[in-house]
């Protein structure tokens, strides 16, 4: 049985429809990306697996259970838990108050600061344990992103654009984590827009086009789908390996 299984799932704003019909399943151990042009409604697709928006139609399955609507905070009980593309933190506390909060959800207090502590350093961020979020470089918000996640001790993390807005040389860092975190046995779902990372951080990815899945395989075949080529590049498109 797949960790999780997304059936049909379809979002509507309106007359726009976001996410069409959309299915796929998420194994154990994997790091699975969802990748595609701006305005393909990945964001909105992870925000009704996560349980942030109940969608039209579809549900969503995870370890066996219906999860559809579930709201987010009963999720990380059950050890899923996402990242956001915007960075969201308390801009007031220091990094080892925010990471705290994440483990609270799981942790009694003392247990929490100490493991807030040893996700900080995981991730990269020793030192900095009390400084606040905005005196951080946009690297390093990230990383917190990615702590915060793992301070929850989920077992399933949803990565949204974790290495948006960094360049290739700055992404190395979040990439490290990710393929360590995986190493361990934690499952990834990630939307990504960068293709160099997600075709080495992906052991299998989904593309999406106008909310509608266009291909499913792994990095080396669908980069070479010409559905793929058309919809980020146009029919004549070339893309970079």
């Amino acid at each position: 049985m797949a960790l999780m299984e997304v059936n049909a799932l379809t979002k509507r704003f309106g007359g726009l429809i976001a996410v069409n019909d959309v299915s796929f399943t998420v194994e154990k151990g994997e790091v699975l990306g969802i990748i595609g042009p701006n305005g393909a409604g990945k964001t909105t697709l992870f925000s009704l697996i996560s349980g942030f928006q109940k969608p039209d139609l579809g549900n969503v399955v995870f370890q066996g259970e219906d999860i559809t609507g579930v709201a987010p905070h009963k999720l990380v009980q059950r050890g899923l838990v996402r990242s956001f593309q915007i960075v969201q933190t308390f801009a007031d506390m220091t990094i080892l108050d925010v990471v705290t909060t994440a483990a609270l959800s799981r942790r009694p207090l003392v247990e929490a600061i100490d493991h807030a502590a040893h996700c900080i350093a995981r991730v990269g961020l020793a030192g900095k344990e009390y400084e606040t979020p905005a005196t951080l470089s946009l690297q390093d918000k990230k990383l917190l992103e990615v702590a915060k996640c793992i301070a929850t001790d989920a077992h399933f993390i949803l990565l949204d654009e974790v290495m948006a807005g960094l360049t290739l040389t700055e992404a190395e860092a979040p990439l490290k984590v990710i393929q360590e975190l995986n190493s361990q046995g934690v499952t990834v779902l990630m939307v990504e827009h960068v293709m160099p990372i997600i075709m080495r951080a992906a052991t299998r990815m989904v593309v999406i086009n106008f909310g509608e899945k266009i291909a499913e395989g792994p990095p080396s075949a669908i980069i070479e789908d010409p559905r793929v080529v058309e919809a980020y590049f146009g029919e004549h498109g070339d893309v970079a390996h």
